[in-house]
Order: structure tokens, then C-alpha cells, then sequence
């Protein structure tokens, strides 16, 4: 069995070898394929990826800056496992968590599992306003889709790949999260959610995702829950 693992980058040269150190490291009863996309880093990440000599790992560059959501279906067109899941390259999100994210896939139980941030796990302190965004946003999400998330926001979201082979994306950046929730739920999909810790970055260490992308957020889940039905 295979698991890829898709990583999207854009202007991290300080964690980008940290973050494929760290997927290298975990041990797991299959095979892994690391897929990093960068998506026009302008800061030195793209040296640094055309350098990397990994068997395992496979590397495309974007000319210019698409978006996440880009990004990853760039990663999703690549990958070849049986099992696909989202690490960013930020240092946020622990890859030694992948045994906990792939045991219901594993044992059959779900189809699609997210690492929920407000399960229980450690975390780093952080924004009041940008947790009750994340809940607004996952409440608005269940209304719609009628699941009961804690996280929908959460980078780490790991499929069966057959699952995810039967959804087109369409958003380029940040809104990919509410619309893959959307079409999972569509599909009536197996969802399972297991608690993860989070080392959350502030602003001054590089976070990127701001207030318009929530704003934005809101337009996606309305967008694929009533327009957008592909």
C-alpha cells in the first residue's frame, strides 16, 4: 500500500526541508510519495526543491503564484497511492499523527478523515478572532452539508483515493476546504475526525491565510452547496 503526501509551498525556505525531514521520519506499514508544488516561491524554496535527491519524493514548480487550492490539484493529478492526504510545509501540523489519521481508512470504517484541532490535542495559544472564524465557518459548513464537523478548516484531510478521484476542484486558493467538505458530503461520504495537536504560526513567522479568505470561505460553501454542483 502507498500513501501520498501532498505538501503545497509557497515561500517557505525556512521549514520546507524541516517539514520533508519530518514525513521521512514517520514510520508507517506502507510506502510514502511526498509531492511538493511550489507555487511561485520568490524567497529561495524553489532552489531548495530543485536540490532535493529523494527517491520518494517528486517535485513541481508553478511559474507563478496560483493559490492552494491550485497547488493541490496540481498534487492530486500526481499522486498515485491509495491513500492521499494534505501537509502543509509550515510546521503547523505533526506528521508523526499520520498512524491516527489513517486507522479508520485502514480498517475501512470512513472514506475521507480530518485532524481536528478542537478535539482535545495540544495546541499553541493563539487568536480568539481567528477561532471563532474557524467555528463560524465549520457551523455554517454543517448547516449546509447537515455533517457535525469541529474542524472543517483543518489542513489535515487524508482520502481514499478513489474517493477523491471522483471530485473535480475548482478553487485556486483557500477556498478548496469548504468545497471539498461540500462535495464529500454530496457524495455522502464515510467522514471521520480525529483529534491532532496544532502548533499554530502568528503573522511575523510567516502565517499567510487572513480575514478576506474567511470572507471568501463563506462564498465558497454557498457556491458548492447550491450553484456549483459539479
Amino acid at each position: 500500500m502507498k500513501l501520498s503526501i501532498i505538501i503545497p509551498v509557497y515561500n517557505e525556505k525556512n521549514t520546507v526541508n524541516k517539514i520533508i525531514q519530518q514525513v521521512q521520519d514517520v514510520e508507517l506499514d506502507m510506502e510514502k510519495e511526498i509531492i511538493l508544488i511550489d507555487d511561485g516561491s520568490t524567497d529561495g524554496t524553489r532552489e531548495i526543491l530543485k536540490n532535493l535527491e529523494y527517491p520518494n519524493v517528486k517535485v513541481k514548480l508553478h511559474e507563478k503564484n496560483q493559490g492552494k487550492g491550485s497547488a493541490l490539484q496540481t498534487g492530486f493529478s500526481l499522486a498515485t497511492g491509495d491513500f492521499v492526504i494534505i501537509q502543509d510545509a509550515d510546521l503547523e501540523y505533526d506528521p508523526r499523527e499520520y498512524p491516527v489519521l489513517l486507522t479508520p481508512l485502514l480498517d475501512g470504517r470512513a472514506d475521507a478523515v480530518y485532524g481536528s484541532r478542537f478535539l482535545g490535542g495540544p495546541h499553541r495559544v493563539l487568536f480568539f478572532w481567528h477561532y471563532i472564524g474557524n467555528k463560524f465557518l465549520t457551523t455554517l459548513s454543517n448547516m449546509l452539508s447537515n455533517l457535525n464537523l469541529t474542524d472543517m478548516e483543518t489542513c489535515y484531510k487524508v482520502f481514499r483515493k478513489e474517493i477523491l478521484d471522483k471530485i473535480t476542484i475548482k478553487s485556486k486558493r483557500f477556498g478548496i476546504e469548504p468545497e471539498i467538505t461540500m462535495k464529500l458530503a454530496r457524495q455522502k461520504c464515510r467522514i471521520y475526525e480525529v483529534p491532532i495537536s496544532y502548533s499554530g504560526r502568528d503573522y511575523t513567522e510567516g502565517k499567510k491565510i487572513g480575514w478576506k479568505d474567511g470572507v471568501a470561505a463563506i462564498f465558497h460553501l454557498i457556491r458548492f452547496r447550491f450553484f456549483d454542483r459539479s
